[in-house]
């Protein structure tokens, strides 16, 4: 998918999008957030940790993480940079 289709998809189910950069070698300890999050990862790696399961994301790749779970994150050598879609739950 690319990142028009991938916006295009957002937008048609309701959510909104921004472009996210993490810095190299960079983490986010154990967070939440209060929306349902969907990304295409532009460049760079991630890897994310929920519920048990470990997810390491390349350019090209998609990952889905719905709201208020608790959850990890590590960027690669050379960081990351995605386009994430935000939906807030009521």
């Amino acid at each position: 998918m690319n990142p028009q289709e991938f916006e295009q998809l957002m937008q048609k189910e309701g959510f909104e999008t921004v472009v996210v950069e993490r810095p190299a070698n960079g983490s986010l300890d154990l967070h939440t957030h209060p929306f349902a999050a969907r990304a295409l990862i532009l460049d760079g790696e991630i890897t994310i940790v929920a519920e048990g399961r470990t997810q390491h994301c390349r350019t090209g790749d998609t990952f889905a993480l719905d709201a208020n779970i608790p959850h990890t994150e590590v960027y690669g050598p050379t960081g990351v940079r995605y386009i994430a879609g935000r939906k807030h739950v009521e």
